[in-house]
């Protein structure tokens, strides 16, 4: 179990936990005002400081949970409690909400479709792949990659942490530097608004792509009888059981902000806090649809088995009936007796061979009248 490590250790202590191994830090930042916006790499935690404005506003964004230590020093730069770093660095955790005197914590699980996968599936489409792995007949890689984003939201200062790279927050700093919409005309509240829309969007990218997946299993229910197809499709509704578990406590954590004027500034932020609910309830609605759509699937492909187990055996029947009849001939004419007259018979084997050809044909012929075949 990944939380092992974890028991006996006083709470707070910073400790990684999760289904991968911890990537090398990555910083960017981003600081910005209505009039202007700029775009550095800091090197590490301490070089963060020099481009520090009170006047303006400051995101932060660091992919990679490999160095504790300069998590833990931002953690003291900024007055972040040692509880918050060690949810941060729990990969393994329900998304959450708390809020604290300095800052308001949220962490969200984001899910990303993998590029390699995408690549090799174009070339050789084997099996669908999820969260584990596959005996792929070519290779073993992920279809999907779920991770944790974490966010701190300050008064002027925006900390976001991402367990690996993705382009999830690529449009929001586009608009940032474009001086696109009204994200710079606006408080880090909307900010943090800006990055969970974008992962909420990709959630709805996710499970169109999935519709696509589904798509295909549908169209190979009524022609394949092949014994994996079975597996892919209870594969595909696990996926969907563990999209569910990511997004479900995003929705209550929503529900939290619009009820509690101190985590957002739900004024000003209502109308697109609805939207965002709008979005959520629309991800449920097509995993809901997803599911059932599986189990439709699931039940024509049994259908189809069914249907041509019983050719199979229609046939087998068939055959055992032909010669039923063509064995009791045979078995009396094979019994050991002397004194049989029809084996002295100069024409009898023919005559036999002719009565057992007659009467298959005929039953044939009258299985074909009836169509039982």
């Amino acid at each position: 179990m990944k939380l092992v490590k974890k028991i006996g250790l006083s709470p707070g202590s910073p400790i990684y936990v999760g289904d991968r191994p911890a990537l090398e830090m990555d910083l960017s930042l981003i600081i910005y005002d209505s009039d202007s916006a700029q775009m550095e790499h800091p090197s590490n935690i301490d070089e963060i400081l020099k481009f520090g404005n009170d006047s303006k506003i400051s995101w932060i964004n660091i992919t990679g949970l490999k160095d504790i230590n300069s998590i833990k020093h931002l953690g003291e730069l900024y007055g972040i409690h040692a509880l918050t770093i060690e949810d941060i660095l729990d990969t393994e955790q329900q998304p959450k909400i708390e809020i604290f005197d300095l800052y308001k914590f949220f962490s969200i699980k984001t899910i990303q479709r993998n590029k390699e996968y995408l690549h090799k599936n174009e070339k050789k489409k084997k099996r669908f792949l999820y969260f584990g792995k596959t005996k792929n007949l070519d290779s073993e890689v992920d279809k999907f990659t779920i991770d944790q984003i974490c966010i701190i939201i300050m008064k002027n200062a925006l900390i976001t942490f991402q367990e690996i790279p993705s382009n999830t927050f690529d449009n929001v700093k586009k608009r940032i530097l474009g001086n696109i919409g009204k994200i710079r005309k606006m408080g880090t509240d909307y900010l943090a608004y800006a990055v969970i829309d974008a992962v909420v969007d990709e959630y709805i990218h996710t499970l169109h792509h999935l519709e696509e997946d589904i798509e295909s299993l549908e169209n190979r229910a009524v022609k394949t009888s092949d014994e994996t197809f079975l597996g892919e499709i209870q594969d595909t509704k696990k996926y969907l059981v563990k999209i569910r578990h990511a997004i479900s406590p995003v929705k209550d954590n929503l529900l939290s902000i619009t009820r509690h004027e101190e985590l957002f500034q739900t004024g000003e932020l209502k109308p697109f806090l609805q939207d965002l609910n709008e979005n959520l309830n629309r991800a449920l609605i097509m995993l809901e649809n997803h599911r059932e759509w599986l189990s439709n699937i699931m039940d024509v492909n049994i259908s189809v088995l069914s249907y041509q187990m019983n050719k199979v055996m229609k046939v087998l029947a068939t055959i055992s009936t032909i010669f039923i009849p063509l064995t009791f001939i045979a078995g009396i004419y094979g019994m050991n007796f002397e004194f049989m007259p029809e084996l002295e018979y100069r024409l009898a084997y023919p005559i036999v061979l002719g009565c057992m050809g007659f009467i298959a044909s005929t039953m044939i012929l009258i299985f074909k009248i009836r169509r039982w075949f």
